[in-house]
């Protein structure tokens, strides 16, 4: 325990320091967050009335950006195959980074539901034991079991490895092996079970797809890895931690595959609805064409197809996926294109018409869209301060040597003391020494 303490004692100092561009970024953050808890409180005390959610759409904002980031974390399975199954050392040095981001996301992913529900209070419902869970006969309780499973599987993994690299110490295989191979499908069942939880519903035909699941995992490992990349740009670009272009490389061209996969299988959907023209096409009409003097969500989706479409022939071209530039414009066109598709353009089309045959054209409110901004800064926030922790550690900058003498190489933080069985307890935060 005590060496956990020093562990986590040390964290708390190294994210608590930084340079200017870093306090701005952190508390730009913090402010986003502060706007968010506030809109929250305003939603708390009048209801779910303050949003543009109604009877005849009860799913809006919230639950589209959360069906993205579940995509978004998911995605991460795609740096663990190569990484720890097929041991491909240029991945397997960034895999963690893929870990730590799945994290974020499955902390949105936890704070979209809970803005969603009209009484959070009412949580402790779902704990087993206390409440009635209702597993496994519901799809809401395989959900809660998968993602808090999915969140606790990365968890463990990341911090078992960065506080066995602070100790200079190789991390136990035949502990992380179990628990890297089992995050493999429980990636793909907090997908799964997502798409399950859509295309289980008879009653809306927009989602009653058995290709849903497919669809949903295609798009998942487009936009995870499109964020992924990004990241790696920006880490690369500011951080001494080195990552291979090769890594990069491999990482687009798996994008390249899963576009592909995703828009054929959106073809396909298409196919199915138009050329049979029942009266179901009315809800990819509406979403496509307007319905009835409705469009509000035409341009939208027609700007989504038009990014995907682009940013597959990016990735498709070996030319524009290997130029850094051109990638990371596809990168933001595929993560942006899958956002609007698999957000708005996945969840209120199931809604319209309604069993009626109304259309209530629903748009998000201002308290939605400030406590989305709010959750997403939740979601950057805390992945900040895990790469704030995890690039030094990784990088061999903060970790404990053998002779108990702090000291500095080049600008990067270097935490020198003594061996875990002989650590004493530093007097102060100021034994720590870090980069600007």
């Amino acid at each position: 325990m005590k060496n956990i303490w020093h562990f986590f004692k040390g964290t708390l100092v190294l994210v608590s320091k930084g340079s200017k561009a870093y306090y701005c970024w952190v508390f730009f953050l913090l402010g986003l967050m502060a706007i968010g808890a506030i809109a929250y409180a305003r939603q708390l005390n009048e209801g779910l009335i303050v949003t543009n959610m109604r009877d005849q759409v009860s799913w809006g904002f919230y639950i589209s950006n959360f069906t993205f980031l579940v995509g978004v974390a998911a995605a991460a399975v795609l740096l663990v195959i190569p990484a720890y199954v097929y041991h491909w050392k240029p991945i397997k040095e960034i895999a963690v980074l893929g870990e730590l981001l799945a994290i974020s996301a499955i902390v949105m992913c936890l704070l979209f539901v809970t803005v969603d529900i009209g009484h959070p209070e009412r949580f402790w419902h779902l704990i087993p034991k206390i409440g009635l869970l209702n597993f496994p006969q519901s799809l809401l309780a395989w959900d809660v079991v998968v993602l808090n499973t999915y969140l606790a599987l990365n968890l463990t993994i990341a911090v078992y490895i960065l506080y066995n690299l602070y100790y200079k110490r190789t991390p136990n295989k035949s502990f992380t092996t179990p628990l890297l191979l089992l995050s493999i499908p429980s990636a793909i069942s907090i997908h799964t079970v997502t798409a399950f939880l859509y295309n289980g519903l008879g009653a809306r035909p927009f989602w009653n797809s058995s290709i849903l699941v497919p669809r949903f995992l295609a798009s998942a490992f487009c936009s995870g890895p499109a964020f992924m990349i990004i990241i790696f740009f920006l880490v690369r670009k500011y951080t001494k931690f080195k990552i291979e272009d090769k890594a990069i490389q491999k990482v687009a061209e798996l994008i390249a595959y899963a576009m592909f996969i995703n828009l054929l299988l959106l073809g396909a959907e298409l196919f199915k609805e138009y050329y049979t023209a029942t009266v179901h096409l009315d809800s990819v009409r509406y979403l496509f064409q307007g319905l009835h003097g409705h469009s509000a969500l035409v341009p939208w989706i027609w700007t989504a197809m038009i990014f995907n479409a682009t940013a597959f022939f990016i990735f498709l071209v070996p030319e524009t996926r290997k130029n850094n530039v051109t990638l990371i414009i596809g990168c933001m066109l595929v993560f942006t294109g899958v956002y609007i598709e698999k957000g708005m353009g996945l969840v209120i089309p199931g809604f319209i018409p309604d069993v009626l045959h109304e259309i209530y054209e629903y748009s998000p409110s201002g308290i939605e869209l400030l406590l989305a901004m709010g959750i997403w800064s939740t979601g950057l926030f805390v992945f900040t301060m895990l790469l704030r922790v995890a690039i030094p550690i990784l990088n061999g900058d903060f970790h404990v040597a053998d002779d108990g003498v702090s000291s500095y190489i080049g600008d990067q933080l270097f935490l020198v003391q003594q061996e875990p069985e002989e650590m004493s307890e530093p007097e102060s935060a100021d034994d720590y020494e870090h980069a600007g």
